[in-house]
């Protein structure tokens, strides 16, 4: 256990910078998750309609998938330095840097989600009168689900990470805690904040998964009954 002065010995774990730095932590973490949230709510609906025009015209899937593997490929330094007149030193400019970011892991999730769908379902559903729009609301996009979760999920424990660096422009979140803590060589606000960093990115994703598994109950049901079959296709050989 700690005593009272590890922040005078500048111990790595200390219980008194928990006590007195509550306040500080807690702004850090709140900025953090509002900062990713926003930046992975916005890089869906910016992603959607990108796979779906990928999707209907072929022409533009390889610039759309190629511009957002480019956005990915720039450094983040380079990124907040493009994106500064635009927008300032503002939190603003962290959450498009990260939007951009997240698209060539969400377009490319939404594109392979909406591929798979069974040719089958879709003339089904055509038979049955369904238009373009409920086709894609009420048939393709459920079955797209899985694949759109999972890019979700990705996006956001990468979304996670990479808030730190808006750390730059004080914006960071954990990320500001971290690097001022290592300005300072302050040891147990860097660990306390790199910990909490960790944690974010993990609850985050165990809550997507819980969100997807109930989402997609079917999922579940396929694997249980492929887990059956294969069960049963064993015994048969071993017999």
């Amino acid at each position: 256990m700690s005593s009272p002065n590890c922040m005078v010995t500048n111990e790595w774990v200390c219980g008194e910078y928990l006590r007195s730095r509550r306040q500080e932590l807690v702004d850090a973490v709140v900025q953090h998750v509002g900062i990713t949230v926003a930046a992975v709510v916005i890089g869906v609906l910016v992603a959607f309609p990108l796979a779906l025009l990928a999707r209907h015209r072929r022409a533009f899937a390889g610039p759309v998938l190629g511009l957002t593997t480019v956005f990915y490929t720039i450094p983040s330094l380079a990124m907040f330095s493009l994106l500064l007149p635009l927008f300032g030193l503002s939190a603003s400019l962290v959450i498009t840097g990260l939007v951009l970011y997240s698209l060539t892991i969400l377009v490319r999730n939404i594109l392979a989600g909406l591929q798979a769908v069974p040719d089958e379902a879709r003339e089904a559903a055509r038979g049955m009168g369904y238009g373009p729009v409920r086709l894609l609301w009420e048939v393709e996009l459920p079955l797209a689900l899985p694949a759109l979760l999972a890019g979700v999920r990705i996006a956001t424990v990468s979304t996670v990470a990479l808030t730190t660096v808006g750390a730059i422009i004080d914006y960071g979140g954990l990320g500001t805690l971290i690097l001022d803590g290592l300005d300072s060589d302050f040891k147990a606000q860097v660990l306390t904040a790199s910990v909490l960093c960790v944690l974010l990115a993990v609850v985050a994703d165990l809550l997507l998964l819980g969100l997807q598994r109930w989402l997609t109950p079917w999922t579940r049901a396929t694997s249980k009954a492929r887990r059956r079959n294969g069960r049963a296709e064993k015994a048969v050989r071993t017999a």
